[in-house]
C-alpha cells in the first residue's frame, strides 16, 4: 500500500522518530518516548505535526445555508475569527466525521476534518452540494498544520509574532504574521485538553516553522510529540476519536455530542432521526470508565460485561493513564446504566471490574 508523507517526513525520521502508518500516512509513533511526551505536554509544551489532516475552504453566497445543511452545529453563530466543533451528519443518524469549521470572512469558511476522512468527507460535500452557490476547494495538501500544546505555548509562539495570543480566545484565531511569514492562521484549538495552539500555514514553511518553534520553546524544554501520547492526552480528556469512538453507524446523541446538535436551527442532514432521539432516548450511549484494579488496561475492541459475564458492549478506547496511572477507557453500554455504576472489562479471558465514569478523566488547571 503506498502511503502519504508530510512535508516534515525526513525531519522526523533524522531525529530519530519511531514512524508508523496512520490514516494512510507515514507519522511519528513517539520520538523520545510516550510517557516522556505526555508529561512533555501536561507539564510544559509540546508540538505535534499534524499536517496529514485535511482542510476544505467553502466559499460564496450560499456558504452558509450549505453548511447549516451539511453540519450539525449552528454555523450561523459564528462571527469571523470564530471556530466551532461539529461533525457531518449522514442520512442513517450516523457520522460522517467529526471537523471544527472556522470564519474566515463574510462568505468564507475553513472546514479541517479527519486525515483518514479527507476524500470521503470532500465526496460527501460534493454529493450535497446541489444548488448552492458557492466554491469547495481542498487545500489540505498544499497547509501544514502544527499543534503547540501545553500551559508554555503561548510564551513560546508569542516570541514568533507581533500580535497579542492572550487575546485569542478559546476557539477563535487570528490571521497574521508568523516569524516573517505572512498568512498564518494561529487558533486557540487543540486535542489535549491543555491551553494551546494550532497554526496553519503554507506547506512550504513547514522546516522553517518547525525549527523556529523548537528554538523559540526550547527554554521550556518544548518537545516534539508523537502519535502514542497523543492518544493518551486526548483520551484522559475524554475526547472522541473517529473510528473507534465515533463513526457512520453512531449518532452524535449516543456519543454524547448533543451540544453540537443544534436542531433549533432548521432542518439539515438526519435532523428528524436525532429530534427523535432526543425525545424518545436511545438505548445506548457513549461513557467512560475508570479500572477498579491496577495494572489492568483496557484496549479497543475488549468486551465490556456484567457481572456474570454477558456483553453489553465494547470498549471503543483504552489505555492506562500516565497521568492517573490507572487503566481508562470508553465504550458504549446500555442506556439503563448509569455513572458510578460497575461493569467488567474482559482482559484475557478475566473479567475485570471498571467503574462508569463520565470523562474527563483528569482535571486540567488553566
Amino acid at each position: 500500500m503506498t502511503t502519504k508523507k508530510t512535508a516534515l517526513y525526513d525531519v522526523h525520521v533524522a531525529s530519530g522518530a519511531k514512524m508508523v502508518v496512520f490514516a494512510g500516512y507515514d507519522m511519528p509513533v513517539r520520538y523520545t518516548g510516550d510517557l516522556d511526551e505526555h508529561f512533555a505536554v501536561r507539564n510544559s509544551v509540546g508540538i505535534f505535526d499534524v499536517s496529514h489532516m485535511g482542510e476544505f475552504i467553502i466559499r460564496g453566497k450560499d456558504a452558509l445555508p450549505f453548511l447549516q445543511y451539511v453540519t450539525s452545529n449552528d454555523v450561523s453563530k459564528l462571527t469571523i475569527g470564530k471556530a466551532q466543533y461539529s461533525c457531518l451528519p449522514n442520512d442513517k443518524g450516523g457520522i460522517v466525521d467529526d471537523i471544527i469549521v472556522y470564519r474566515l470572512a463574510e462568505e468564507q469558511y475553513l472546514m479541517v476534518v479527519n486525515a483518514s476522512n479527507i476524500e470521503k468527507d470532500w465526496n460527501w460535500l460534493q454529493q450535497h452540494k446541489g444548488n448552492y452557490e458557492l466554491e469547495l476547494v481542498d487545500i489540505s495538501e498544499k497547509t501544514s498544520l502544527f499543534a503547540v500544546q501545553g500551559k508554555n505555548a503561548l510564551p513560546t509562539l508569542q516570541k514568533l509574532t507581533s500580535a497579542n495570543l492572550k487575546e485569542i480566545s478559546y476557539y477563535s484565531f487570528i490571521r497574521t504574521t508568523f516569524n516573517g511569514i505572512d498568512n498564518v492562521i494561529i487558533a486557540a484549538t487543540g486535542y489535549t485538553g491543555e491551553p494551546g495552539f494550532e497554526v496553519f500555514f503554507d506547506v512550504h514553511h513547514s522546516e522553517k516553522i518547525w525549527k523556529d518553534i523548537l528554538q523559540a520553546g526550547a527554554e521550556f524544554n518544548l518537545k516534539p510529540i508523537g502519535l502514542g501520547a497523543r492518544d493518551t492526552l486526548r483520551l484522559e480528556m475524554g475526547y472522541c476519536l473517529y473510528g473507534n469512538d465515533i463513526n457512520d453507524e453512531t449518532s452524535p446523541i449516543e456519543a454524547g455530542l448533543g451540544w453540537i446538535t443544534k436542531l433549533q436551527k432548521g432542518k439539515f442532514i438526519g435532523s428528524d432521526m436525532f429530534a427523535e432521539q432526543k425525545e424518545k432516548g436511545v438505548q445506548k450511549y457513549l461513557t467512560g470508565f475508570m479500572m477498579q484494579q491496577d495494572k489492568a488496561i483496557p484496549r479497543a475492541g475488549y468486551e465490556i460485561t456484567d457481572e456474570q459475564g454477558n456483553t453489553i458492549g465494547k470498549v471503543t478506547s483504552g489505555t492506562q493513564s500516565p497521568s492517573l496511572k490507572q487503566g481508562i477507557g470508553m465504550g458504549y453500554v446500555p442506556a439503563s446504566y448509569k455513572e458510578g455504576d460497575t461493569v467488567y472489562i474482559k482482559i484475557r479471558d478475566k473479567i475485570i471490574p471498571a467503574t462508569l465514569k463520565k470523562p474527563p478523566f483528569v482535571k486540567i488547571e488553566k
